[in-house]
């Protein structure tokens, strides 16, 4: 003989199924996986007109070293000069950080802007460069490898000029959390470097 459930009994087996119910509604997956939001700065919190993310705050980077800005040159019989002006920052580890190329051919009136970066970043935000506090240009990403992602971009000229003028070149990066990430480059070698006679050419094709 089958008894049936008392009313008290019956509430208790409605508030079981409707709990989890309203737990995702209310907290959303992240929650039911017991992984909590970072907390969100309320100056960094706002979108910035024309951007589609919100950053959550700032945090701080490892300190970079970085080395002196180099020219090395490439030729390819029959190919026109490809000229590239860098400069590299590593972690105290000897980890590669940042290197960032400007690829100029013989000819050819556009340059290009490379940004090789460590892999971890919200590719959506791209890199954010400022020369000594001026107007700010994005260099959107194209493609990561394992263990590093690439940003490049067309150099605008009034870019270029600001380098080779400047003093601090500002890249902020965009990590994962959607937390800022800055550090600075120095640019007082940049236009010495960049008109000067090449430090090596190398008879060889480079992947541009």
């Amino acid at each position: 003989m089958i008894t049936p459930w008392s009313r008290e009994n019956r509430h208790l087996a409605t508030s079981l199924i409707v709990l989890p119910i309203l737990l995702l509604i209310n907290f959303g997956p992240r929650a039911a996986c017991g992984q909590q939001p970072a907390k969100p700065e309320a100056a960094a919190s706002e979108k910035p007109p024309g951007q589609e993310f919100a950053l959550r705050g700032q945090r701080a980077a490892r300190e970079i070293k970085y080395s002196d800005w180099r020219k090395t040159c490439f030729k390819t019989p029959g190919t026109d000069l490809v000229c590239r002006t860098s400069i590299a920052g590593t972690f105290e580890t000897g980890q590669s950080a940042v290197r960032i190329d400007l690829i100029e051919r013989e000819g050819d009136k556009a340059a290009r802007l490379r940004l090789l970066l460590p892999v971890g970043l919200y590719l959506q935000a791209g890199a954010k460069i400022t020369i000594d506090g001026g107007t700010a240009s994005r260099i959107p990403y194209v493609w990561c490898l394992a263990n590093t992602c690439v940003a490049a971009d067309l150099a605008d000229p009034g870019l270029l000029k600001e380098m080779e003028s400047g003093k601090i070149l500002a890249l902020e990066l965009v990590d994962s959390s959607l937390l800022a990430v800055s550090t600075s480059v120095p640019l007082s070698q940049f236009a010495t470097v960049r008109q000067g006679s090449p430090s090596q050419t190398l008879e060889r094709a480079i992947d541009e």
